[in-house]
């Protein structure tokens, strides 16, 4: 993702208030001896100290993606005693996480991400309850998902997951703790429609940013390239998830001031922090009700599977993915595999008799629709034969699938990419 200086949602000009935030927990029980003695360092901190202890102990933190930001985010949350830690991820560990992804290791490769990251919190901190959540959100379940949580973290590596957090946070009156890596960059944020003040009044609620003023329109399909085609150095995601786990700290606690109004970017190769203030749009409706549609996310992001233009392969009732199972028996049956990850993944793993043809140059220009150059990538796949199409894990060659069916093209993309076809 990038960020734009100008525009409606981000601003030169100071967007956020002076004034603190009211913690948003209250404090709980009294700490034992045993947790008196482990958050030592805690207790001698200034404006944290027992009290703000306590409320991290009767805290519920909801980390949604346990990956590059959410693993670092979850250990440090973890070990500064949150009581309740909820885990949103449908996804199982690849060996290609264990670069970046820390809450995860070797003998964790194919567990679900939940579980792995659950009994890596029970070893470091065994205090803390962990809730799983193995779903991927979507606008039937994120309500109840989000719903009783006071702080969320939103290490999604998507757009239609970040907009459905930030509308579902948003209706729920929840803060969240935004983060985003891209290659050697990183940014950081604290969205919250209705922020809590105190001021010398008691508490006052004001209107504040959230995602959707920040960015009003995510950006074209294949802009931005998601972690398998663009890289991403994996120390930062320690740094940019660790920032994270400090936000959620804070606000819990009331402690310091909150990146409320500001967004921080990061450069790793300088290094630089650099900050831009944030307002809410004036002119934007608050959320108050989810896009209607299983798919409606998706469809604002530009990534829904469109109906199938005239002439195009299948219908409404035609699948475009294959199993790996289904894959094989028709690689029997003469279909063309053709591989749409980059060179460089290709060289790492392998697939004996694929064709090699980068994602992106099936995908055409910025504006969504074929170039020349991507309907030259079509022309060249046959017509007569089913073509299978397969990436490092489902992503990409389902959005190839997707335009050369439209094209019409016998396309079907293989779940779970090249993992699952090679067993």
């Amino acid at each position: 993702m990038t960020v734009h200086d100008g525009g409606t949602g981000a601003d030169a000009a100071a967007g956020a208030d002076d004034e603190r935030l009211a913690p948003l927990v209250e404090p709980g029980r009294d700490l034992t001896g045993a947790e008196a003695d482990r958050y030592a360092r805690h207790l001698a901190l200034p404006g944290l100290g027992p009290e703000g202890q306590r409320r991290l102990a009767a805290a519920r933190v909801l980390v949604v993606g346990a990956g590059g930001l959410g693993s670092p985010a979850l250990l440090y949350l973890a070990a500064a005693g949150v009581g309740t830690i909820g885990i949103v991820d449908d996804d199982a560990v690849d060996v290609t996480n264990l670069q970046r992804q820390v809450a995860h290791g070797e003998a964790d490769v194919g567990r679900p991400k939940t579980t792995s990251a659950r009994a890596t919190i029970a070893d470091l901190n065994p205090h803390v309850e962990v809730v799983e959540h193995r779903v991927r959100l979507d606008p039937d379940n994120v309500l109840d998902v989000l719903r009783g949580y006071d702080v969320v973290l939103d290490g999604a590596d998507n757009f239609p997951t970040r907009y459905l957090v930030s509308d579902a946070a948003e209706i729920l009156g929840l803060p969240v703790v935004w983060g985003s890596i891209d290659r050697f960059d990183g940014q950081v944020a604290v969205f919250w429609g209705a922020p809590r003040f105190r001021t010398a009044d008691g508490i006052t609620v004001r209107r504040g940013a959230t995602y959707r003023d920040v960015f009003p329109e995510p950006p074209p399909p294949g802009v931005v390239p998601d972690c398998a085609t663009g890289g991403v150095l994996g120390a930062m995601c320690g740094t940019v998830g660790s920032v994270m786990a400090t936000e959620a700290v804070k606000l819990v606690t009331g402690v310091g001031r909150s990146l409320l109004g500001r967004l921080a970017v990061y450069d790793a190769l300088a290094p630089d922090w650099r900050e831009l203030s944030v307002r809410p749009d004036p002119g934007r409706e608050p959320v108050t009700g989810l896009l209607a549609g299983h798919d409606a996310y998706a469809a604002f992001c530009g990534l829904a599977p469109a109906a199938p233009a005239a002439g195009s392969v299948g219908g409404p009732g035609d699948d475009p993915e294959v199993t790996a199972a289904e894959a094989r028996a028709l690689l029997g049956a003469d279909a063309v595999l053709v591989d749409v990850r980059e060179e460089w993944e290709a060289q790492v793993r392998p697939v004996a008799g694929a064709r090699r043809v980068s994602s992106a140059a099936f995908l055409g220009s910025v504006d969504g629709g074929p170039d020349d150059a991507a309907r030259a990538a079509l022309a060249d796949l046959p017509t007569d034969r089913t073509v299978l199409l397969v990436c490092a894990a489902g992503p990409r060659s389902t959005r190839v699938a997707e335009v050369a069916r439209a094209a019409g093209i016998d396309a079907r993309s293989v779940v779970g990419g090249v993992p699952a076809l090679l067993g």
